[in-house]
């Protein structure tokens, strides 16, 4: 069946990696760290659905990708803490796509229906590039060809009001969205629709950037990210779940000084973090980025943790990231306000994967994918992650109740 979604003027019909910009800062972060680290750690990672047949036929131009020259010339510009080394490492770096295998398990009632196992296996330096494009492949696959009752009309606009609205309540903002988009021209509208709103308005420090390489480059704006559970991940497998945090937040510590000073604190639980975190720590690294869990009691529990050490922290900050929208953002820095906390927000799905059913009439809610990716195993040891949703556990059920042992967290 054809698709029937109205593409704007200049876009492919089919999908294709348009730049190895196209993903999140972190994601070349952490490639340079495990460069410097561990480059010849060995992985597997799972990844769930997708609009198979398509999907597959993306693959292929992956590996057509590669840094250009102007583009390595506006990383070593705009990201100061690349090393030429890996600079190099980068432009040599292509995309493989025989190290991605592709399960269709089709379902009893339709043959043509059911749910897909695809998983990345090499050194953990190469496929560490995988998630985000194929996450981006994925979701674009699935509403290009499998739910098409929808279209781009008023994307733009409505970036535009809701990046004003945040504005207006001041909360500082940055665009999370390129995992969960629904498509490459919808970050593309969204973010015009930010900046057209950010350049109207009168607070200029309100919008810090987009982790989109490739769009941060493209319209001459920060490139916003640090670290993810992934590197937790690894790192705790590697030295079998024993201080973990501290082992993972000292490397990186000790590669980027202070120019990446952003940590996760729910891989494992953040009251476990918060055991490693000790005051030198907590002293060095400068935002604390909340993902799961009670986004209102983070705050509150951050400013305990920092006074038993002694650290003032009106001097800190926290970005929230996990499933904001206006209300939500709103509420979190009304509270942080009043602690004297600073704090941003990255906000991802609710700006670049939000749109209504047009046999609705525009009026209901076009459901998003909520697709995760995991690290499976590095090394032949299983990676697991417990988050502050304590019974929403990735990894195998036997690793994730040793680990949740190992850590004295609760079982369910």
């Amino acid at each position: 069946m054809a698709n029937n979604i109205i593409v704007p003027d200049g876009v492919q019909s089919e999908f294709k990696l348009v730049s190895i910009l196209d993903t999140d800062l972190y994601k070349f972060t952490m490639q340079q760290a495990i460069f410097e680290y561990y480059p010849a750690a060995q992985v597997d990672r799972q990844f769930p659905r997708a609009c198979i047949e398509k999907f597959q036929e993306s693959l292929s131009s992956f590996a057509e990708v590669q840094l250009t020259q102007d583009e390595r010339a506006w990383l070593q510009d705009a990201c100061k803490y690349f090393k030429p080394e890996y600079l190099d490492y980068l432009q040599s770096y292509r995309f493989k796509p025989e190290q991605i295998s592709v399960n269709f398990v089709p379902s009893s009632n339709d043959p043509d229906m059911g749910s897909v196992k695809i998983e990345a296996r090499g050194p953990w330096l190469e496929t560490v590039l995988w998630e985000v494009p194929l996450m981006a492949c994925l979701c674009e696959m699935y509403f290009r060809y499998a739910d098409q009752d929808w279209d781009y009309a008023g994307q733009e606009e409505q970036a535009m009001h809701k990046a004003t609205c945040l504005l207006d309540a001041r909360c500082k903002i940055s665009e999370f969205g390129t995992r969960r988009r629904r498509s490459f021209v919808t970050q593309d509208l969204v973010l015009k629709g930010i900046i057209k709103a950010w350049d109207a308005h009168e607070w200029k420090e309100g919008f810090s950037g987009t982790s989109n390489v490739y769009f941060a480059m493209r319209y001459n704006l920060n490139p916003i990210g640090t670290i993810a559970h992934e590197w937790f991940m690894g790192i705790a497998a590697l030295c079998d779940y024993k201080d973990a945090a501290g082992t993972a937040l000292d490397l990186w510590s000790t590669l980027y000084r202070e120019s990446l000073s952003v940590t996760l604190t729910d891989t494992f639980t953040t009251e476990v973090f918060y055991r490693e975190f000790d005051s030198r720590r907590a002293n060095q690294w400068k935002f604390l980025r909340q993902d799961s869990g009670d986004a209102k009691a983070f705050a509150p529990r951050a400013k305990q943790m920092y006074e038993e050490r002694g650290i003032d922290y009106t001097q800190k900050g926290i970005i929230f990231s996990d499933a904001l929208d206006f209300e939500k953002a709103k509420g979190l820095n009304e509270q942080c306000q009043q602690l004297g906390f600073n704090c941003s927000f990255g906000i991802g799905t609710w700006l670049t994967n939000d749109f209504k059913k047009k046999s609705s009439g525009y009026k209901e809610q076009s459901k998003a994918l909520n697709i995760v990716i995991k690290l499976g195993s590095i090394d032949g040891k299983e990676c697991v992650k417990i988050s502050d949703e304590i019974t929403k556990n990735t990894g195998v059920p036997e690793v994730v109740a040793k680990v949740k042992e190992t850590y004295q967290i609760q079982l369910s």
